[in-house]
């Protein structure tokens, strides 16, 4: 259709929202008519139809299965961004989150984590990847870089479990302060495409998190990578002073291992455009 004709781009969005209205009357897995179905119930050409349905399975909220038809996606993983007083609070995320180790291995920092962490490229970290799931489904690829001296006799069983920060502070008394965190569009690779199970070059968020101690020593760098299709923040603005909550200690804050923050130290938060290494 030539996006030219006076009418067709109205057309077009009016044909979206009333497929949306159908996604929104439906829960997640459903089925919606196929195209042709759509085509006679909007009164609207097969190619305006297939332009918006293209539009919301991009947008993560449709799914086509070949041979199936089109199914009302899973619904999106909400993490609300509260402004405070002090600093940015992080209330966690929807669903049950599970971890599914990838590696677990001690090597040299190199020079770009060296320099975030602050310590020579040649001296020694614990590097994790595992992939974080919601209800089952994978849903992110988190890479940790911890400072080895920091955590001698680290299992993996505590990263299982989420028992990191209690690790450091109980065995090491080391007091995660503060973390700065910046978050930026990106896509994925074919190897992360295959992990998440989503198409190369999916759109995804990209976290990247520095975690400090009451020193204002760098104790942790991790970036991890959250599906777009899956994953939304919400930022909610206070624009005056509220009764005080006391915070949910359940639940998983993107980028931050269960567990984590468990005592209430102070979160932190930024969206510049680079993590600052703080020194």
């Amino acid at each position: 259709m030539d996006a030219d004709v006076p009418g067709t781009v109205l057309k077009r969005e009016r044909t979206r929202d009333a497929v949306l209205e159908l996604i929104e009357s439906r829960s997640p897995g459903d089925a919606i008519p196929s195209e042709r179905a759509l085509c006679a119930l909007l009164g609207v050409s097969r190619p305006t139809v297939r332009a918006a349905v293209d539009e919301l399975v991009a947008a993560g909220l449709l799914v086509r299965e070949h041979g199936r038809g089109m199914f009302v996606a899973p619904a999106k993983i909400t993490q609300e961004l509260v402004a405070g007083d002090r600093a940015l609070s992080v209330p966690q995320a929807a669903g049950a989150w599970s971890s599914r180790l990838l590696e677990f291995t001690t090597l040299q920092a190199g020079a770009r984590v060296g320099r975030k962490l602050r310590m020579s490229p040649a001296a020694e970290i614990v590097y994790v990847a595992r992939l974080r799931l919601v209800d089952g489904a994978p849903m992110a690829i988190e890479h940790l870089h911890i400072r080895a001296e920091l955590v001698p006799g680290l299992s993996a069983q505590e990263l299982e479990s989420g028992d990191l920060y209690e690790h450091l502070r109980g065995t090491h008394g080391v007091h995660v302060h503060e973390a700065v965190q910046a978050i930026e569009p990106t896509v994925v690779t074919r190897a992360e495409a295959g992990l998440l199970d989503v198409p190369e070059l999916s759109p995804a968020l990209l976290f990247e998190r520095l975690t400090s101690d009451t020193t204002g020593r760098p104790v942790e760098y991790v970036h991890s990578l959250y599906r777009g299709d899956r994953y939304r923040i919400v930022s909610r603005l206070a624009l005056g002073p509220a009764a005080e909550v006391a915070p949910d200690r359940e639940g998983h804050h993107p980028g931050i291992p269960p567990g984590d923050f468990a005592h209430g130290d102070a979160i932190a938060s930024s969206t510049r455009g680079d993590i600052q290494a703080g020194g």
